[in-house]
């Protein structure tokens, strides 16, 4: 049954071994979700950067709400990935000033303490709108976050890695050891027991 007020929710980042968790919350009604599926919008993995970066403002424009969240490295240490990123999409969620008819998650956990009707979708960002423009949201912001990072830990090339394991990356953390920003929790950071604040100037 199609509802008035979805909104979709997605994640990225949950495989990085850097930076945070991020989530994107985005509530369509009917209209503007036919509008994003007639202008042939898709999930953030089969566009190339600049064909998501193009889609933001579409979106924002189009949503009744947006907003975008996050669980950082030490949250994702302390509670566990799968635990962070429900807590970075239940943030999301909780900003968007009016409740929706229903929360459409991507993949196949629910996220607790919801107080609103929720469905997980594995696969929604590829069979959902409003998750598929919440996956483009989320993934614009955090790939800007860590050019950001990149520029105050320039050793661990997050420009073009983004915080997932590339070899560039791995030999970096041999080499000068984890930062503040890695998740100390996950096996390739834990490559050294003192963490190595690489700020700019110390590549």
């Amino acid at each position: 049954m199609l509802t008035h007020r979805q909104l979709g929710v997605d994640e990225v980042g949950r495989g990085a071994l850097c930076g945070p968790v991020v989530s994107a919350a985005v509530v369509l009604d009917a209209q503007g979700r036919a509008a994003l599926a007639h202008g042939g919008l898709q999930e953030s993995k089969r566009l190339s950067p600049q064909q998501r970066r193009a889609w933001v403002a579409p979106i924002q424009n189009i949503a009744l709400a947006w907003h975008i969240a996050w669980a950082d490295p030490k949250e994702i240490d302390t509670y566990n990935i799968l635990q962070a990123t429900l807590l970075s999409m239940r943030r999301a969620i909780l900003a968007i000033p009016q409740p929706p008819d229903v929360c459409l998650v991507d993949g196949c956990h629910a996220i607790p303490g919801l107080p609103y009707p929720q469905r997980p979708v594995i696969g929604g960002d590829a069979s959902e709108i409003a998750i598929a423009a919440a996956s483009i949201l989320a993934k614009v912001w955090r790939d800007d976050h860590l050019h950001q990072l990149s520029r105050e830990y320039p050793v661990y090339d997050l420009t073009r890695n983004k915080g997932y394991g590339t070899p560039a990356h791995r030999l970096a953390l041999r080499r000068y050891g984890p930062s503040s920003i890695h998740r100390l929790s996950f096996r390739p950071c834990q490559v050294s027991q003192t963490q190595v604040p690489c700020r700019s100037g110390c590549a």
